[in-house]
């Protein structure tokens, strides 16, 4: 059997096995009881200083023109 044919071989079965056991890991991982405050926190984040209007240095490019001074 040659080389090619050996690493073909293993790649077909053993390869792709563990590309799938390691698909199913992060899929529980993310999808963990304990991760749901995380993952809410994470998405609430455009939303948390929805009560406090944007102020004079909170526009887009504010911070380039501060340090061009």
């Amino acid at each position: 059997m040659d080389t090619y044919s050996l690493l073909r071989e293993i790649a077909d079965s053993w390869v792709l096995l563990a590309m799938f056991v390691f698909f199913a890991l992060v899929v529980l991982w993310a999808f963990r009881p304990g991760s749901r405050k995380v993952h809410q926190d994470t998405a609430n984040i455009p939303f948390r200083h929805e009560d406090k209007p944007a102020g004079d240095g909170d526009h887009p490019g504010a911070h380039l023109k501060e340090a061009r001074q």
